[in-house]
This record gives C-alpha cells, sequence and structure tokens, in this order.
C-alpha cells in the first residue's frame, strides 16, 4: 500500500509540473503575442536612421495579422514578416521622412516568393532613389533575384569570401507519369487547349514540345525585362550582360568586382562603418537599423478626412471550394468582401489585387459573376501580382482594366480535368476489388474504381469543352473582342504580363499603386483613402484556427527542405476538386 501512495504521488507530482511548465509556456507566449498586437504607432525612431530591407522569407500580399506568424519556439519571439503592402509603404513613408537618411539592402537568404513581387519593390525603390536618399546592398552570398533587387543600388558590397550567381533563368517541372505506372493508376485525363500542359507530369515524363515552346518565350520575355533593367541601373549593355551570363564568367566575388556587378569586396563590418560614415554617427553609438517590422509601427503622414474610400480586395492563393482564408480564394471571402465594397456607399472604386495560379473552375466562375455585377455599378480595377493565369484570370477578366507587372504570369486560358481509375492499383497491389449495382446506365458515371468507357468520356470531354468554350466567351465579352481573337492566343498558352499587353489581355503594366490612381480617376475622386478587404481575423480567432497550421508548416518546411516545394504541387493535387481551370506550374526564377 506504501508503494502505492508513493507512485499515486509521484504521478500527480509529474502531472502537476507538466501543466505548470505547459501554463508558463503557454501564458508566455500569450504575453508576448499581446505585447506585440498591442504596439502603438510611435515617432520615436532616432534621426540618421536606416531602413533595413531583407528578403528572407515568401512575402505575402499584405501583411498577416494573425499573432502566431512568425513566432519561434527557440527563442519565444515574434519576428513579424511586413507583406508586400506594408513594404510598399514603408519605402514611401521613408522617402519623405527626415529620420530615415537611406535604405539598406540585405541580400542573404533572399527567397521573396516571386519574381513580380521583386519587380514592385524594386520600381519603388527607384522612386525611393529620386529623393536623393542613399540605397546601399550587401550579400555574403547573393541569388540572382537578389541581385536583381540590388542592383537598383547606389552601391552592391559582397563579402571577400562569398559568391554572386548571374547564369540566366530557367525553369523545371516534376513529372509522375512513372510513379503512377509503378502504382498502376490510370489518370483518365480531359482537357481543352494544346498549350493546357496541368495535365502533362500525369501523362508524359518531359515536356510535350509545345509547352517548350511556350515556356521558352516566357523565360525570354521575363530575363529580357531583367536584363533591360539592370542595364539602366548597372550601365552594363544588354549584350554584355547576355555575354557574363552564357559564359558563366563570374565565378568568384573577383570575377563580380571585375565586370562591374558589385562596387566594393566587403565583409558586413565594413559595411556598417561605411553607413556609420553615411549616416554621420558618432564612433561611440551604434548605427540605427530599422526593420521592416519596427517601421510599420512608426507614423507616417496623417490621411485625409474625405469618406471616399478605394477599396483593395487581395485574391491570394488557389481557387478552391472551401470558405477561404487569407492564402486560399473559397466560394465564400472574396465574392462576401466583392458584395460589401459594392454595398458600401462610401466606397468609390474597387482594386481587386489577384495573385492565383486559377483552380476549381465553378468558384472561380461565382467571383467572375461578382466581378460583372459590380463593373456596372462602380470602376472595378484588377491589379495583377505574381500569377493571375487560369482562374486567376477568369475572375479578372470582367475588370474595366486589368493592371499587370511585366513579368505576371497570366493567360493559360484552358479547361482540365483528372480523374484516377484506381482498379488495378487496389486490385493488384492491395488485393481489393469492387462490384456494384446502379439504377441507370450512367448512375455510377464518376467512380474512381474502373476505367470510363468511351461514351462516359466523351461526356466529360463535351463538359470540358462547355466550360472552355463559356471561359473564352468571358473574356472575349470583358476585353471587347471576339472569340476568334482570345481563341487564338488561348489554348491554356501562358504568358508574361508584357506579352499578354501586346495581346489585349492586359491594359497596363504597372503595380498596385497604379491600379489605385487609376480607380480613382475613373470615379473621379481625389481625395480619398485606401480600406482592404478582406477583413483579417481578430486575436482569439486566430489563435483557435491559426497556431496549428503556421507550427505544421514550419515543421514540414525545415523537414523537407528544397523538397518543400515538390511536396506543395502534390498538396495541390490532392485539393483538387471538379474541373480546372489552373496554372500547369509554379516559377521558381532566382
Amino acid at each position: 500500500m506504501k508503494q502505492f501512495f508513493k507512485f499515486m504521488f509521484a504521478s500527480m507530482l509529474g502531472t502537476f509540473l507538466v501543466f505548470l511548465v505547459a501554463g508558463v509556456i503557454f501564458f508566455s507566449i500569450l504575453a508576448i503575442l499581446v505585447s506585440g498586437l498591442q504596439r502603438e504607432k510611435t515617432e520615436s525612431i532616432p534621426s540618421h536612421s536606416v531602413l533595413v530591407l531583407k528578403l528572407d522569407y515568401q512575402v505575402p500580399e499584405r501583411s498577416s495579422q494573425n499573432p502566431f506568424s512568425g513566432f519561434s519556439f527557440s527563442s519565444f519571439q515574434v519576428n513579424r514578416k511586413a507583406g508586400l503592402n506594408d513594404i510598399i509603404k514603408n519605402i514611401h513613408k521613408a522617402k519623405g521622412d527626415s529620420d530615415i537618411d537611406g535604405i539598406y539592402l540585405d541580400l542573404n537568404n533572399f527567397m521573396p516568393g516571386g519574381m513580380a513581387t521583386i519587380e514592385a519593390i524594386r520600381r519603388e525603390l527607384n522612386d525611393f532613389r529620386r529623393s536623393g536618399k542613399f540605397i546601399y546592398a550587401f550579400g555574403d552570398d547573393i541569388s540572382q533575384g537578389a541581385y536583381y533587387l540590388g542592383s537598383v543600388a547606389d552601391g552592391i558590397f559582397l563579402n571577400p569570401a562569398g559568391s554572386l550567381d548571374f547564369k540566366g533563368l530557367s525553369a523545371e517541372m516534376y513529372f509522375f507519369k512513372k510513379t503512377l505506372d509503378k502504382l498502376e493508376i490510370e489518370p483518365q485525363i480531359f482537357q481543352y487547349g494544346k498549350f493546357k500542359s496541368a495535365t502533362e507530369p500525369f501523362r508524359l515524363d518531359r515536356m510535350s514540345e509545345a509547352n517548350k515552346t511556350q515556356m521558352s518565350a516566357l523565360l525570354a520575355s521575363i530575363y529580357d525585362n531583367m536584363l533591360k533593367n539592370i542595364e539602366d541601373s548597372r550601365h552594363i549593355s544588354h549584350s554584355e550582360l547576355n555575354r557574363i551570363a552564357g559564359n558563366l564568367l563570374i565565378q568568384s566575388p573577383e570575377d563580380a568586382r571585375k565586370y562591374h556587378f558589385v562596387d566594393s569586396l566587403l565583409y558586413y563590418d565594413q559595411v556598417y562603418e561605411f553607413l556609420r560614415a553615411k549616416t554621420h554617427t558618432p564612433q561611440k553609438k551604434k548605427v540605427s537599423l530599422v526593420s521592416m517590422d519596427e517601421y510599420s509601427d512608426v507614423s507616417g503622414a496623417s490621411g485625409n478626412a474625405s469618406k471616399n474610400r478605394i477599396a483593395v480586395i487581395y485574391a491570394s492563393g488557389d481557387i478552391q471550394n472551401s470558405e477561404g482564408s487569407e492564402n486560399v480564394i473559397g466560394n465564400r471571402n472574396i465574392a462576401e468582401a466583392i458584395r460589401q465594397a459594392r454595398n458600401d456607399g462610401n466606397v468609390k472604386a474597387i482594386v481587386m489585387r489577384v495573385n492565383s495560379p486559377g483552380g476549381d473552375a465553378l468558384i472561380a466562375d461565382e467571383i467572375w459573376r461578382e466581378v460583372s455585377i459590380t463593373r456596372g455599378r462602380k470602376p472595378f480595377i484588377i491589379s495583377m501580382g505574381n500569377y493571375a493565369a487560369s482562374g486567376g484570370y477568369y475572375i479578372s477578366c470582367a475588370a474595366d482594366t486589368i493592371v499587370a507587372e511585366p513579368n505576371t504570369i497570366t493567360g493559360s486560358i484552358g479547361v482540365f480535368g483528372i480523374i484516377p481509375n484506381f482498379e488495378n492499383f487496389l486490385k493488384n497491389k492491395l488485393g481489393v476489388t469492387s462490384d456494384r449495382v446502379k439504377t441507370g446506365k450512367f448512375s455510377d458515371l464518376g467512380t474512381t474504381s474502373r476505367p470510363f468507357n468511351a461514351e462516359e468520356k466523351a461526356i466529360i470531354q463535351k463538359e470540358i469543352d462547355r466550360i472552355y468554350e463559356r471561359f473564352v466567351s468571358k473574356v472575349a465579352q470583358g476585353r471587347k473582342k471576339t472569340f476568334a481573337q482570345i481563341h487564338d492566343v488561348a489554348q491554356g498558352h501562358v504568358w508574361t504580363g508584357l506579352q499578354a499587353k501586346e495581346l489585349g489581355l492586359v491594359d497596363v503594366i504597372g503595380g498596385l499603386d497604379d491600379a489605385v490612381k487609376i480607380a480613382a480617376k475613373k470615379a473621379n475622386i481625389k481625395n480619398y483613402y485606401v480600406s482592404e478587404l478582406p477583413r483579417q481575423k481578430g486575436f482569439l480567432r486566430s489563435i483557435v484556427e491559426d497556431f496549428s497550421a503556421e507550427t505544421e508548416e514550419s515543421i514540414i518546411k525545415n523537414r523537407l527542405g528544397e523538397g518543400f516545394k515538390l511536396f506543395n504541387e502534390l498538396q495541390a493535387v490532392k485539393n483538387m476538386q471538379g474541373i480546372q481551370t489552373r496554372l500547369p506550374f509554379i516559377l521558381s526564377l532566382y
């Protein structure tokens, strides 16, 4: 009996200690997060400060209000990551801030998530330089995309023991056909559009010639724009840049200096002292380096008192048959945001920021409907981000004006569906068979336990064709062109923003700010402020819904490393339901 009580009390003590430790951890996290959320706007940054821009994360379209975003379990600190909206606002704000002397670009571990994102930030940095303030960039190992952003700076510094990558662009696709063959899974594929290559990974083991043709043209357009801008900033000719990249002439820091890609080879402590001199900071004081996170809390110029508003609706992520979220376009969040802006008398115009590779065709059609209704009542402008392709273009085509970045990936006007046949996989790999009874000839149409017959395939293909024709008709209507004109540039073909403008699929090359200015002009208003939709989740809801998702994604990224991209592609396939209007790939070009 004595032993029983001994173990019982020991167990109770252990349980108590576990709950005590868990409680301390929970309330520590809560206190940190609440303190982060309650930070107020301040004007207390020191004079002669330097704004630091470090893009070592996937930059979202707008800053997250999720208190767990950027939370580190190792340090128990919140490291908030600014969204593209706040990065652009901060650079613009710094231009007129007498306490900011210049901007420092930290080019290490560069991974912002898309070339159009880089383009938007680079354009804003170019505008900042016109203020007469400085921009300097430094990196230990500078990637190609990081160099493209950094090339806008007054000076670029590279670690003498580091590296600089400049070799041109390439695009890679993964193919799963042989995996499916080994598993004896038959992907029954239906599509319209000879360039609609989204199904190629499941039916081929390499790119088709049509796909290689469009991909080559796509890369050439992005690359030419990239070289043109580097030429303007660094005064190295387009042909010389091509020669350097084509022959991989930059293989060492000395090569980067020799070909004028960087201005000096310096260690970080030397760059720090350089910034000290530029800001006239005394030796006994630290150089005031202000992060984007910190600067977001600094008050800018006060807004006007006008009741006029321009609503900016952020439509980001895959289009799915779901409620939707910050990174998913669902059948509720975006449609409801459009209706809310349409019915708000103070909203005089709407800009929808689209960053989506597409997805569910039915949901895309529902959002298209809301855009169409709204366009007749208020100016409706589209601003395209990294992607506005397939379903992403579908939800854009009814707008009054479409604005895209030069390297936005858009078009891909095509339709497909994949219905797997698991019969042989179930029978030969798992020993599972199936049988059925039915009341009609087509009662089991859509089953995955047997192959379709010719008549069933014809029915499904007919539906694919119908949706494609509907898609093209709506684009033709929105773009004020004939069906034949749109069909010629559709068929699943992917275009850059620059190419799409030449083809009439896009009206203006520019960013979100340009779209807002166009909206204001069409609404005939000069004084206004911008409101953002959909409304972001509050503190408590974020705790309940987002904590586990943030933690899970962080763990998977750490475990898989480079394999995380492949994991995401497979997850996208798993989430496909119904007929799809989806981009065939996600490009990483830096």
